[in-house]
């Protein structure tokens, strides 16, 4: 491969996504006296969440259904009764502090130093554009790259190849001389693929590739390819 662009996502990837989440949650729990059993309510809000971005990156609902919807659902199978204003209250309060606490995965910043003499890097994600910057710039990433393309700015996301073709574009990147990394093996490995762009699958979250596939369980390991 005679690659010249690596095109990182940024969640579950780069920046740890979980770790970042639970303690914005443990903290406007606090702030806004929700009494929930914690440990229960990240179990079950795990997999709703994921269903609902799912549901979010096939267009199937809106940005603001995506926010309340998935506190409604968790908040609800745990029995627990919360009224509309403090969901609205919880969902603006999570956005706002998210992009506070910073985890990474073990080894971004090695590897971004590693990579970044070798290759010109950039973001493709699909979260919120009001978020991600702050993450980036909050984590000391933003640096490293070149273009930060998010869904909302690209107007589609990620698998839509519409979403890559727009990013090689701005990164005036050929294809063939690309590469995606992302944990997702639908939105980040199948959308790169269906457009010609190379890629690595980060499995770190227990996801299962469902093609034969260049799969790495650490970011060192991506030495081995790059």
């Amino acid at each position: 491969m005679n690659i010249k662009h690596i095109f990182f996502d940024l969640d579950h990837t780069l920046w740890d996504f979980e770790t970042n989440s639970n303690k914005t949650f443990e903290f406007i729990f606090s702030k806004n006296n929700v009494g929930v059993n914690f440990k229960e309510f990240k179990e079950i809000y795990k997999p709703i969440n994921a269903q609902y971005w799912k549901l979010f990156r096939e267009d199937k609902i809106s940005k603001s259904k995506l926010r309340y919807g998935r506190l409604k659902d968790a908040f609800d199978a745990l029995n627990y009764e919360v009224d509309n204003d403090l969901i609205d209250l919880l969902s603006e309060d999570y956005i706002t502090y998210l992009s506070q606490y910073n985890d990474l995965f073990e080894g971004t910043i090695e590897i971004l130093n590693y990579l970044q003499s070798k290759y010109t890097m950039h973001i493709i994600t699909n979260g919120f554009e009001e978020v991600q910057f702050k993450k980036l710039k909050n984590s000391n990433l933003i640096s490293y790259f070149d273009q930060i393309i998010t869904s909302e700015k690209a107007g589609f996301k990620k698998p839509n190849p519409k979403i890559f073709n727009y990013a090689l574009s701005l990164a005036t990147a050929k294809a063939d001389e690309s590469i995606m990394i992302g944990d997702n093996f639908e939105a980040d490995i199948l959308g790169a693929k269906h457009v010609g762009i190379h890629t690595i699958f980060c499995a770190f979250n227990g996801e299962i590739a469902t093609e034969k596939i260049v799969t790495i369980t650490k970011l060192e390991q991506l030495k081995d390819y790059l």
